[in-house]
Parts: C-alpha cells; sequence; structure tokens
C-alpha cells in the first residue's frame, strides 16, 4: 500500500464535476436592455395588465424585483411573451422612476403606507352634493394626500340635481383649485368642460361609495362599463361597485384611473407640517405664529387673523386634522 505523504499537492486534489457542468454559477442577472416597455393598466392577484403599443399583455412580476410593489400608473419593462395571445405571460423585469406616488395609510396612528397610484399629475375629487351628503372632512383629506403627493386637485360636485353647489363652492373657492358641478344626465356641455379638464393627464378619481364615481367614469370612457351602486336610504352609504383600480384611455387623450371607493384616507404617513401645507389659504396668517406652533394651542396666531378674515371654517377643518394626528379627540363632522 502506497503511504499517503502528509502533504498535498495539485495531483491530489480531486474535482468533482456537478450536473451543470463546469460553467460557475453567478448572481448576474440578465439586463433585459431591449425588453418592450408597457404601463400598467390593472392589478389583480399577482397579475398586471400591462399596455404594450396597442395591445394588453398580461404578465407578472420577476423575482429579481423581490418584494417592490407594482401598481397602476407605472411603467414597466418586460420579458418573455410579449404577444399578449390568450394563455400568454411575460415578466416585468423593471419598473420605471415613479415621477409622483399617491399614498394612503391604514388610519392616522399607522404611519405605514399603501401606494394606491403611481405617475398620476392630477387627483379628482369627487364627492356628492346630496345622497349622500357631503362629507368636506373626507375632501380636506384628499387634498393634503394630493398636495403631499405633487398632484393637482380637482374637485367635482355631483348630484347638482338633488341639491344646489353654492355653499360646497363657496367653501373651497379661498383654496384657488378648479371645481366643477355634474348632474344627470350629463349635459354635453359638462361632459365637453371635463374631457378639457382631463385630457393629456393622467388623473385619478377618488371618492367615497355612492358618490356617483362609476357613472361619471362610464360617461366619460363609453367603453368602461364600470359597476353602478346605490346609496342605502338608512345608512347614506353606498356599496363599493368598483373592487380594484384601473386605468382607462380617455377618448382623445390622457388616463382616467378609477379607484374603489374608500370609507376614509388615512394620513398617518404625513407628518402635521405637511398637512398645515396643505391649507394655502391660510399660509398668511400661519406666519404669525410663534416657532414650533402646533396650531391648537391658545397661543396659536390663527385664532385672530381667521375671525378678520372670515377663514373660521377653514382653520377649523385644518385643527380636525391636526386634533387626529395629535392623537386628540377631533371634532364631528
Amino acid at each position: 500500500m502506497r503511504k499517503r505523504s502528509a502533504y498535498l499537492d495539485e495531483d491530489d486534489v480531486r474535482v468533482r464535476t456537478g450536473r451543470g457542468g463546469s460553467r460557475p454559477r453567478t448572481r448576474r442577472r440578465p439586463a433585459h436592455q431591449d425588453a418592450p416597455e408597457g404601463f400598467v393598466v390593472s392589478v389583480d392577484r399577482g397579475r398586471y395588465g400591462c399596455l404594450v403599443g396597442s395591445q394588453v399583455v398580461t404578465a407578472m412580476k420577476a423575482r429579481e424585483l423581490g418584494r417592490n410593489s407594482i401598481v397602476v400608473g407605472d411603467r414597466v419593462s418586460l420579458a418573455g411573451d410579449t404577444s399578449g395571445s390568450p394563455g400568454s405571460l411575460a415578466r416585468v423585469v423593471r419598473v420605471a422612476e415613479r415621477s409622483t406616488v399617491l399614498r394612503r395609510s391604514p388610519d392616522d396612528t399607522d404611519p405605514s403606507e399603501r401606494i394606491v397610484v403611481a405617475n398620476a399629475d392630477q387627483m379628482v375629487i369627487v364627492c356628492a352634493l346630496a345622497d349622500p351628503e357631503p362629507k368636506t372632512r373626507f375632501i380636506d383629506r384628499c387634498l393634503v394626500a394630493a398636495y403631499d403627493a405633487g398632484l393637482d386637485p380637482l374637485l367635482v360636485l355631483t348630484k347638482s340635481d338633488l341639491a344646489p353647489p353654492r355653499k360646497m363652492r363657496a367653501f373651497y373657492r379661498p383654496l384657488g383649485f378648479p371645481m366643477l358641478t355634474v348632474r344627470q344626465p350629463l349635459p354635453a356641455a359638462t361632459r365637453t368642460r371635463l374631457h378639457s379638464a382631463l385630457n393629456g393627464r393622467i388623473s385619478v378619481l377618488i371618492g367615497q361609495s355612492g358618490v356617483g364615481k362609476s357613472t361619471l367614469v362610464n360617461g366619460l370612457v363609453p367603453d368602461a362599463e364600470r359597476a353602478i351602486g346605490t346609496v342605502n336610504a338608512v345608512t347614506g352609504k353606498g356599496r363599493h361597485t368598483s373592487s380594484s383600480a384601473v386605468a382607462l384611455a380617455l377618448p382623445d387623450t390622457g388616463w382616467l384611473i378609477d379607484t374603489p371607493g374608500v370609507r376614509g384616507f388615512g394620513l398617518g404617513h404625513i407628518t402635521p407640517d405637511r398637512v398645515a401645507e396643505a391649507f394655502g389659504d391660510l399660509a398668511d396668517g400661519i406666519t404669525d405664529c410663534p416657532p414650533g406652533c402646533d396650531h391648537l394651542s391658545e397661543d396659536c396666531a390663527l385664532d385672530e387673523w381667521a375671525d378678520g378674515h372670515e377663514a373660521g371654517p377653514r382653520l377649523n377643518s385644518l385643527r380636525r386634522l391636526l386634533a387626529i394626528r395629535s392623537d386628540a379627540e377631533p371634532d364631528s363632522e
């Protein structure tokens, strides 16, 4: 028997060939430089509808994207089968940098965020003048979220055939953003004004259940076929007729992103300073406040300023939101 040396040389090294041959494994992923680009128009249980040219392609998220979310409005790059034929499935391999992100939190005490849509540039806040009664507090929350995300707000007051819009329009006129009033059936002139406000833009519709959002969408996008619900006569609340966000192409140019009706809009992810910034009509009064003023204390300069500028209702609206953000008891609506 050959006696083994205490020292090993190159001849003593044995190499076991694996099933994959001798090619070394690598973490490097394909660059997908020539991957076609798409626009995410729908999200449904891990499947993404992506518009590529004039064809909607169904895709799943590639493993290398990890836990990063993909939402309606995202611009993505696709690999795999992008034919859009029945049963085909592509992969989202890259998500482009977002220009804007609209977020909401579960409630005002939870700072965790949920991305609603990406790359929108306008928020259309839909509010009924009656049936259900208008909720100014909800509108204010949407305005805070819109300004925080860098979106231009547009307030659409529906059901003007049931109640006059004068009071609501006067309440928000100091903020200086555009407002439109609509009724059913939608007059041709009103439809033209709506299209003019939406054309060439990516607009996201936000509204509580039962305010007529789906009816409005069907009037603007004839092929949308969004389900229309009714308002409960006892609770004054509507049922959810849209279960997920979807981007709809407008007849001329632009996109309308319809979102499910929501009961509330949590602002737990937005700091109190950002809440105050959303109330631009109070900015002059805020400059007189002492440093670090929370606008809830007795020495807040906004009280005297609001009395002299007939801004009491707007100050009350700001303080309702700030009270919630500071865990104080908010005023009732």
